[in-house]
């Protein structure tokens, strides 16, 4: 019994004797017949070859089942090996088998791959073992006992044949290169298993994978060798005939592994004596057309003497040998090269040189003498099979894993017409860099592992655990916009607003929000990047503090967060605030956290340049701008603000702290539990007197009526593409239509239950993520729609008609009283939630503040919102929204959306 590799089909060009003619037993068909070998086909699905050959004095049985590793499912790795083992424990009716096949002298044994499992008898001719065998081999496809002793006891068998190949440099290499090249193939896992699995492999779920794969249907029986075809097939119907054909359907196997996108190195550090340098490249199938040319090309390589490897690395002393590895199964599988070195020699020009003459192979076309050398020896290695019956089984056992016994033949022929231009173009598409995957074994007497112990249960861990007492709770808070604005304190401290909200909360936590107003269109023209710059440089150390001193004494004070935003506690929030304050009015502005701050800014831009989100926002920005370059509301495009990022200077951004910052305009907002008093005092020592250098004015943007576009934009290699879509609408929260677009917007894509995510997710199953959104200006009335939504490239073109489908359809037919009130409903809903939180609620009270309203005004919203009529909120978005002024981008790479690419 052992595991098997998958090796290419032994190929070659062979002529064998014609097929035979007799009478076929009932229930049987007869199939195609090719060079000698005739198959049959039975009513339970087994299929059954014949191949007589009264030239050879012995018979061989070859019974393969299309049950391999690549059928285990998680933890089951090794099962299909292990079910090989159990295989020969017998059944009802052939309990000893291992002392039949020695009294009788029978050559037997099992081998199993990625795709298949095999099994074989070589004996002397003759009637009783053939029939013998063929009886034994009917019993146990469907009976084989399969028992929980023979497991046990199995188990520790191969197991051991598992620390064999442990002991192995060559396999413990093979398995860690396919286990790193592949991340999802089950190709990536050794078909011997994983020692965990190997001893805990659960009896039911063994016995369940055996009648799922062990029946007729996955068969296929071959008989070869001198025997009576006529009486051969009378006892196969007679034995296997009586096996029904199954009802259960077999399991689907979907997983296709993605292309590798890189290379990719490791080593193995063990106890041994020499040195190996794998190098694999994933390839197709064995049934894809570039099959054949690259099995020349392994050849071509490997060949010793006479292959490029050997005479480049063995013959000129850089290495002892060299090998190659083929893996060719049904799915796309692995090639694989390989050379050992002695210890003490270096390995990395042998890698260096390896993968230079693999992946160059493209550039130096094979010679004529080449291609008919390996030629040669496809059709010697078929000539050898044919007179050796073990490898003739295991040859049409792969091709049976494949699909069809006739491919040995098929390929034979395809063999004798490859050219060198075939193999050349081969090469070059999969021998690639960022297809490879390196491996080395290194001998180590003193490896440096890290030895995972178990963990205990969790039951263990508790047993004796009593904790301590929780924290003190908070008490019931109403939601209410009476209350909250009876139990909001609205006052002054210098020239910042104040809404204080004290309330008792689960481990007396406290939220703080925070803005500051400085400057005008005027003074901040051409200040973009630079307050962009002295935000990001706040926490990046203080006159007292160094970034690492400042992020203690914020963890010391239960700080998280940013001066503008931040919680605390109770007992710290007066020392965190006049921390905050210290951060905000004395950053250090250290040469070195500028240095890493301006790196690490550049390479986050850098990095949007073919992220297709952030393609289609800023063109969308570019498109809808309005305001000259340097205005503070002018939209940069990337490489605009990558030089201006490049040409910071940390005098500019001193230069703008003492010109802007300060707290002479702004607002304060705290919810939580904290004492009134003592907050005040802190805000009133550290900001009241801290005056801006600069005039303030609100900045307001504009509507303007910007003409619609639609462009698509080139993101090469991304798997998703990016839909943007966007108008401007000239709307104010004031606007007696605003709350009526609201709604129409909740209902169209502003929710995950919408109009637009059911076409597009739920009926469509077009795209993981997309929505609409609608902004009203606060105190202007630059408002904008849009609609955003993700989907693959090959798909884009039905998002976008899907997106245009329903816009019109809302436009056109209108929503329902239904979604109206349903709508209403959520948003409420939602609004009372969003007041429950201490971050949001203190946030809107900051909008509140900005707007000189309070929540009275809230209050008055939620009721026109709850009053809004079908007619009010259908007639708004005929009003507000024309699908032909949207501007369109697309972010998409061209190739994956061509006509011919499938839907996923």
């Amino acid at each position: 019994m052992a595991t098997r590799y998958l090796a290419p089909l032994l190929l070659g060009v062979c002529i064998l004797p014609p097929a035979f003619g007799q009478a076929i037993p009932p229930g049987m068909t007869q199939g195609p017949s090719l060079a000698g070998i005739t198959e049959y086909r039975m009513a339970n699905g087994l299929k059954v070859l014949l191949f007589p050959d009264a030239g050879k004095p012995t018979v061989t049985v070859n019974m393969t089942y299309l049950a391999g590793s690549r059928h285990e499912n998680y933890g089951e790795s090794g099962m299909a090996h292990l079910l090989e083992h159990l295989m020969f424990k017998g059944s009802p009716r052939h309990r000893d088998l291992m002392h039949q096949f020695t009294v009788r002298g029978m050559d037997f044994n099992g081998t199993t791959s990625q795709d298949r499992t095999n099994y074989y008898q070589v004996f002397q001719a003759s009637p009783d073992n053939l029939k013998w065998v063929l009886d034994m081999e009917a019993d146990r496809m469907t009976n084989a006992f399969i028992a929980k002793k023979d497991l046990d006891a199995e188990m520790t068998v191969v197991r051991n044949e598992y620390e064999l190949g442990e002991n192995n440099p060559y396999e413990v290499l093979h398995k860690r290169m396919e286990s790193v090249a592949y991340d999802w193939h089950s190709y990536g896992r050794a078909t011997i298993g994983n020692r965990s699995d190997i001893e805990h492999v659960d009896i039911d779920r063994l016995r369940a994978f055996y009648r799922t794969y062990y029946q007729p249907d996955n068969a296929v029986l071959l008989v070869a060798g001198k025997f009576d075809p006529a009486q051969t097939l009378a006892w196969i119907g007679k034995a296997f005939g009586a096996i029904p054909k199954p009802k259960r359907e077999l399991p689907q196997f979907w997983t296709v592994e993605p292309a590798q996108d890189g290379e990719r190195q490791f080593a193995v550090r063990r106890s041994g004596d020499q040195q190996i340098v794998m190098v694999g490249y994933k390839v197709p199938s064995g049934l894809h057309g570039d099959a054949e040319a690259l099995a020349f090309s392994s050849s071509i390589l490997s060949d010793a003497p006479n292959g490029r490897l050997h005479k480049l690395l063995v013959e000129t002393g850089k290495a002892a040998h060299v090998f190659a590895i083929s893996q060719a199964g049904m799915a796309p599988g692995m090639q694989m090269f390989g050379a050992v070195v002695r210890s003490g020699q270096e390995v990395a020009p042998v890698r260096d040189a390896l993968v230079s003459a693999v992946e160059g192979f493209a550039s130096a076309p094979p010679e004529t003498e080449e291609v008919e050398r390996a030629r040669r020896e496809f059709a010697n290695s078929l000539d050898k099979a044919l007179s050796n019956p073990q490898q003739l089984g295991i040859a049409l056992s792969e091709a049976i894993a494949l699909g069809d016994w006739r491919l040995l033949s098929r390929q034979s022929e395809v063999i004798a017409s490859v050219t060198g231009q075939q193999i050349m173009q081969a090469a070059e598409r999969y021998y690639r860099r960022d297809n490879r995957t390196v491996g080395t074994f290194l001998p180590d007497d003193a490896p440096q592992r890290a030895l995972i112990g178990t963990a205990p249960t969790a039951a263990e861990l508790l047993r004796a655990y009593r904790g301590e007492a929780g924290k003190q709770a908070g008490a019931y808070f109403d939601t209410s916009h009476d209350n909250i604005l009876a139990r909001t304190q609205l006052t002054q401290v210098g020239g910042l607003k104040l809404a204080l909200l004290s309330k008792k909360n689960r481990g007396e936590t406290v939220t703080v929000e925070l803005q500051l107003h400085w400057g005008n269109e005027n003074t901040l023209f051409g200040k973009q990047t630079v307050a962009t710059a002295v935000n990001a440089m706040l926490m990046r150390g203080t006159s007292k503090y160094t970034r690492a001193q400042l992020a203690d004494e914020m963890a010391a004070l239960k700080i998280t967060g940013t001066p503008f935003n931040f919680e605390t506690t109770r007992q710290h929030l007066p020392a965190a605030m006049r921390l905050m304050a210290h951060v905000l009015k004395e950053p250090a502005f250290s040469q070195m956290e500028f240095d890493q701050m301006r790196q690490q800014w550049l390479l986050s831009l850098e990095s949007q340049r073919g992220e297709p989100t952030s393609m289609v926002r800023r063109e969308l920005e570019l498109h809808f701008n309005q305001w000259p370059k340097g205005d503070p509301r002018a939209v940069l495009t990337l490489e605009q603000q990558i030089a201006e990022v490049r040409v910071l200077s940390l005098e500019d951004l001193k230069a703008f702290h003492a010109a802007f910052y300060g707290a002479s305009h702004g607002a304060l907002a705290v919810v939580g539990d904290f004492d009134k008093e003592a907050l005040l005092g802190a805000v009133s020592e550290e900001l009241a007197g801290w005056r801006s250098n600069s005039e303030y004015a609100p900045v307001l943007d504009r509507y303007a009526a910007i003409p619609a576009v639609r462009k698509v934009l080139a993101a090469a290699d991304k798997e998703n593409a990016m839909y943007g879509a966007r108008m401007n609408v000239a709307l104010n929260l004031d606007d007696p239509d605003y709350l009526a677009l609201q709604a129409a917007n909740f209902m169209f894509g502003g929710a995950a239950k919408s109009r637009l995510m059911d076409r597009i997710r739920e009926r469509d199953g077009l795209s993981y993520w997309g929505g609409s959104a609608l902004r009203a200006g606060e105190r202007d009335d630059a408002g904008i729609f849009t609609v955003e939504a993700v989907a693959a490239p090959q798909n884009m073109a039905r998002l976008e008609a899907a997106i245009r489908q329903e816009l019109e359809r809302a436009l056109k037919q209108g929503f329902t009283r239904a979604e109206l009130e349903s709508a209403k409903a959520a948003m409420l809903r939602l609004r009372a939630q969003q007041r429950a939180e201490d971050d949001a609620l203190a946030w809107e009270w900051l909008r509140l503040m900005q707007m000189a309203r309070g929540f009275a005004w809230n209050k008055a919203q939620e009721a026109q919102l709850n009053a809004l009529t079908l007619r009010q909120v259908n007639a708004a978005f005929r009003k507000h929204i024309d699908a032909s002024k949207l501007s369109i981008v697309i972010a998409t790479d061209a190739a994956q959306a061509a006509p011919s690419s499938q839907s996923r």
